[in-house]
Order: structure tokens, then C-alpha cells, then sequence
């Protein structure tokens, strides 16, 4: 019997509602089957079994509270059903999509070295799986302790895993481009040092008995549960090919899976379609052959690709602000002559520290200079627009084009950080987020953002607001434009254009023009700003 742990349903949300159980002790149930509906402070959520099996026992009453990463129902799969089969000596190969999980009791590869799996740990709040983008070892391959092994994608960063402890490593789990999920077997390898192994495997435990169910469970799975999964019209499949398939949006029920008991694999999901409905993997290979003939006769090709990673998380973050926050726009022009003397002053001694100084320092911390006289800008909502929430802290995000996608870290404090220090950290984060190494805690708590699309030539855009943020401006390219001074006469002036986008429920167009204007007033004259440091 095993516990299913309630998982992460949103960041920062530690407990929820139980609101109704979908299921009841004694029900049977299938793998991504709905079983309760819970209520945190932001929406309704229904939770999926992540196993198939039998209810045991129910933790929970309607109208109850339930915690996060807390026991939620327990369940008695078919791994408990068949013990005696599951620790006793079997032939039957392993269907290929399966992934196996070597045990360090048993498998060795010598008197002096242990097999052992490394379980891909935890790499984020809420991240439960992961896309494999490049291993950086291969097997065979002799390792050290803390040596990079694998850079993998998870929706909001770049990561690289280092290896646990030194040995050899003796076979890859998963290939490039597959979907690995949290505390599952990422490789094994053979380690010298076994006490070392097994003090390891003392510590992680219950995690390595949870991964090793799972996988016998795989492997076992009972004619009931098949048959009652297909008589409920669900295709079998893994999570992670259900996955793709809701990214490629296929129906898996239209599928006709050439797995074990027509298990749907991820070759079925790229299988070529001729007829209008998907072909077996028998014929998968002639199928092909005929559309690269027919490809050659016609133009006008489609290439299609999945959304992953940072891009389908963007892609939700932008949906969901553009839907959910009213948006206004204010527009209006900088003349930066002055703001530009003062940097060409400045910037040798940045140099000479280290520091390569741009204009971005200036413009957050003139912008956190005007919040302070414009808390409002600074703030919050929550979703029912019942509550703003004033932060103290001036968390000013910046967004840059990274190679994995749009990335917005922020710099935490910028009203206790100098000129020097902000330009540090703003050369520091623009440089990990191109290589998409930035860390979760330089994405999370941002309270304003600045979209500079002048680097690329861009002069006036409609920026999205980055929800749960109240405010973000664009910053376009400085250009040299004719402007009549005082007495009339044309002069040349650098102009930057600069385009607000704020949220109409609690900012309104006259408080947003006030706050550009006093931050306008801090660029056009920048010495005015030394009336407010400290």
C-alpha cells in the first residue's frame, strides 16, 4: 500500500480545500483519473491518481483542509497484489519504453564497486519532470563527484545536474529530447566506494522504495486495471506521452498503440498520417516512404513543433495576463542628453572595476526612485480584486531573449542598492539568463518589469503586463531627432520613446502619467536623483 502525496498546485500555496472526493474506499481506479476536486485561494483544481490501483483509505472529509506535500488517500496497487510475483525470479523481458531501475543490493559489477541509480532530484518548486537536452557524459565514461553529467529543460530554466558521487557510469536512462520526471532513475553508474552508497540509500529510503514500486508497478500492471482502463474508453499510456499528445493535440483514444496490450509509445504520436486516422508501427515504415514521395512533387511544406519548456511557459503566462488583467497604455518621450554626459563620466571608472556600465542602471534606479512616491506602481492584486498587497521591496524584472526562450529575472531590493551594485547584478543576471542558467529565486517574486526592445531596434510597443505585476514599460531605441528649444530653433536631440502598460483595476491613466513624469524628470536631469539617495 502506498500513500499518494498531495503535489504542488500553485506557487505558494501550501493547503487547500477538499472540496469533493470523485472517488470512494473500495473503488478501483485508473492512472490519471480525476479522484478529488480541491480549492486553494485561486482557483479549483482537480487532482489526477498518479498510480492505478485500489482505494484504501480516505485522509480527508469534504470541507476539510488539506496540506501540501501531505498524504492525501491511501492506495494498494498491483505491486502489493503481487508480491510474491514481483520478488521472485522472472524471464519475461522488459517492454523497451519502460525504464529500468537497477537495485544496489544486488547488481554489482565486481567485488570492489556497486551499481547505483542516480535519482534526478528536485530541481524547482512544483517542477515534476523535465525534457533531457544534453548529456554531457556518455556510458563508459568515468566521473567525479559534483562534475556536470546532464543539462536539463524544465518550464522555467536551463539546469545542469552534477553527479552525486565518483565512478563509471554504465547506462543512460533516457535519450536526449525524452521527458524525465523527478525522483526516477536518470542513470546508473558503478561506484567504488559502496559504504558511501549505502549510507546514501539509508538516507533517501522511502524515496528509493516509492521509484522502485513505481517501476515494478510499470512492469506488472494486471489484466484488471487494463481492462478497466479500456472499458472506460482511456487509452494506456505514459504520463509523459500523454504529455506530448496534449501538445501535439492528439486524441490518444484515436490512437492505435503498438505497445504491450496497446500501450500508446511516443513513435505512435509521430507516426505519419495518410488516411486520416493514425497508422501502425507495421506500417509506419511504408507510410513514411510514401510521403517523402509525395513531398517531392508538392511546396508549401508545414513544419510542426512542440511547444515545451520556457515557451509553453510563456505562452501561458502571457494568455493568462492578456485575459485576466485589464490593460492601458501610456506613451511618451525621454531626451537623454543630459542622462548620456553623466554616463560617458562615469563609465571608465565602472571599468576599471569590472563593470560595464549601460544605461539600464540608471533607468532602474530612477524607476525605484518614483515608486517610492508611487507605491501603487509597486503593487499587487488578487485575483478577485478584493485585496492589494504593497510591496516594500523594489523587485525590478528585466525580460531578455534568451536562447531557451523569454526569461524575466529580477533584481531583488534595488532601493538599498547603489548605482555600481545595480549595474553588478544587472550584467550578472542578463548574462545567466542568455545561457538559461538562472536560478528559480532570480525568476520568482519580480513587482515591476522593464522590456528593453530598443537593443533590437524596436522604438514603441504594447508590453504585456507580467501578471501577477501591476505595471511594465518598454523602453525603445535612442534616436537623434529635430526639437524646437526655447527659442524656436531646431536643435538635435536623443530621444528614447518609453510605453507603459499598467493594470486598469487599481492604476488609473492619471496616476500612471504622474509616476512617468516624476521618473521622466529623474533621467532628463539624473543629478536630481542625488536629492533622494541615501
Amino acid at each position: 500500500m502506498i500513500n499518494f502525496i498531495l503535489p504542488d498546485i500553485g506557487e505558494g500555496i501550501v493547503e487547500c480545500e477538499l472540496l469533493e472526493w470523485l472517488v470512494a474506499e473500495g473503488d478501483m481506479i485508473v492512472e490519471d483519473q480525476p479522484v478529488a476536486e480541491v480549492m486553494t485561494d485561486k482557483a479549483t483544481v482537480q487532482i489526477p491518481a498518479m498510480h492505478s490501483g485500489k482505494v484504501t483509505k480516505l485522509y480527508y472529509k469534504a470541507g476539510e483542509i488539506a496540506k501540501v506535500h501531505e498524504p492525501l488517500f491511501a492506495l494498494e496497487t498491483a505491486e502489493d497484489n503481487n508480491s510474491d510475483l514481483t520478488n521472485a525470479p522472472s524471464n519475461t523481458p522488459e517492454p523497451d519504453n519502460q525504464k529500468a531501475v537497477s537495485t544496489t543490493s544486488t547488481a554489482t559489477a565486481s567485488h570492489d564497486s556497486a551499481a547505483v541509480d542516480f535519482i534526478l532530484p528536485d530541481i524547482g518548486e512544483g517542477i515534476v519532470e523535465c525534457e533531457v537536452v544534453t548529456w554531457l557524459i556518455k556510458e563508459g565514461d568515468e566521473i567525479k563527484e559534483d562534475q556536470p553529467v546532464v543539462e536539463v529543460m524544465t518550464d522555467k530554466a536551463l539546469v545542469e545536474i552534477p553527479a552525486k558521487y565518483s565512478g563509471k557510469v554504465s547506462k543512460l536512462y533516457y535519450a536526449q529530447g525524452e521527458i524525465a520526471k523527478v525522483h526516477t532513475a536518470l542513470f546508473a553508474m558503478l561506484v567504488e566506494d559502496s559504504s558511501v552508497v549505502a549510507n546514501s540509500h539509508a538516507a533517501d529510503n522511502s524515496q528509493d522504495k516509492t521509484v522502485q514500486s513505481e517501476n515494478r508497478q510499470l512492469s506488472n500492471k494486471t489484466a484488471e486495471n487494463t481492462e478497466q482502463a479500456l472499458r472506460t474508453g482511456k487509452a494506456l499510456a505514459s504520463p509523459a506521452v500523454r504529455r506530448l499528445a496534449r501538445e501535439m493535440e492528439i486524441d490518444l483514444a484515436s490512437i492505435q498503440g503498438s505497445g504491450d496490450k496497446g500501450r500508446v509509445l511516443k513513435c505512435d504520436l509521430t507516426a505519419p498520417n495518410l488516411t486520416g486516422t493514425n497508422l501502425s508501427s507495421s506500417n509506419s515504415k511504408q507510410a513514411t516512404q510514401m510521403t517523402q514521395t509525395q513531398a517531392s512533387h508538392v511546396t508549401g511544406g508545414v513544419r510542426k513543433e512542440a511547444i515545451r519548456g520556457i515557451k509553453a511557459a510563456m505562452a501561458k503566462q502571457m494568455t493568462h495576463a492578456a485575459l485576466t488583467v485589464p490593460h492601458f497604455m501610456v506613451s511618451d518621450d525621454i531626451e537623454l542628453d543630459k542622462l548620456i554626459e553623466v554616463r560617458n563620466h562615469l563609465k571608465d571608472n565602472f571599468v576599471k572595476q569590472g563593470v560595464k556600465l549601460s544605461f539600464m542602471p540608471f533607468f532602474i534606479k530612477a524607476l525605484s526612485l518614483a515608486l517610492k512616491q508611487f507605491p501603487i506602481i509597486n503593487s499587487q492584486v488578487n485575483a478577485d480584486c478584493s485585496e492589494i498587497s504593497y510591496f516594500d521591496d523594489h523587485n525590478v524584472g528585466l525580460a531578455v531573449d534568451s536562447k531557451i526562450g523569454l526569461l524575466v529575472p529580477n533584481i531583488k531590493g534595488v532601493q538599498h542598492l547603489s548605482l555600481f551594485e545595480i549595474a553588478q547584478k544587472t550584467n550578472e543576471l542578463i548574462e545567466l539568463a542568455r545561457e538559461g542558467k538562472l536560478k528559480n529565486h532570480d525568476l520568482k517574486g519580480g513587482t515591476i518589469s522593464i522590456s528593453n526592445i530598443g537593443v533590437l531596434g524596436g522604438t514603441v510597443a504594447t508590453p504585456v503586463i507580467n501578471a501577477p505585476e501591476s505595471a511594465i514599460v518598454a523602453l525603445g531605441k535612442i534616436q537623434r531627432l529635430p526639437r524646437f528649444d526655447a527659442n524656436d530653433n531646431v536643435v538635435a536631440v536623443n530621444i528614447m520613446q518609453v510605453s507603459w502598460s499598467g493594470d486598469h483595476r487599481i492604476i488609473d491613466g492619471a496616476t500612471m502619467v504622474r509616476f512617468n513624469n516624476l521618473w521622466k524628470s529623474y533621467l532628463e536631469n539624473p543629478l536630481t536623483m542625488l536629492l533622494e539617495l541615501k
